[in-house]
């Protein structure tokens, strides 16, 4: 099974290492110590607190009806017109979306920087990278 370091987890959670120091020091994220004395957070366990803390935080609001079940709540940071296609950039948390959108749409939704906005993923082809960092 792999293990993660403080600052690993904080990196894959989005937060400070201070942040998952409290949260382990707190009872809500169990830790035990490596072979080198080092404090060091389980995969399994780091996996599904991570799902736990991120239900809910960007929800799907109850008048839409979608089967979509991936949104990325965030702040439009860049739009790019075209005479027939916009580019849309999010930033949601420490993800970076972008999306290739009619100019109509943009412009029918009010969307410019500055304005927040979800991004929903839906895909019947996901691309999975894994990093080599097997411990």
């Amino acid at each position: 099974m792999p293990t993660y370091s403080i600052g690993q987890a904080a990196g894959l959670l989005g937060v400070s290492s201070e942040t998952v120091r409290r949260w382990a020091d707190g009872g809500q994220l169990g830790m035990d110590r490596g072979g080198a004395g080092n404090r060091v957070i389980d995969g399994v366990s780091l996996a599904a607190f991570a799902k736990e803390r991120a239900e809910g935080l960007h929800p799907v609001p109850d008048e839409v009806l979608t089967s979509v079940r991936n949104s990325f709540a965030g702040i439009v940071t860049k739009v790019t017109l075209d005479d027939v296609i916009a580019q849309v950039e999010i930033q949601s948390g420490p993800h970076r979306l972008v999306s290739v959108v009619s100019r109509e749409a943009v412009e029918e939704l009010g969307i410019e920087v500055g304005v927040t906005a979800t991004a929903r993923v839906k895909s019947t082809n996901v691309h999975i990278d894994r990093a080599d960092d097997r411990t």
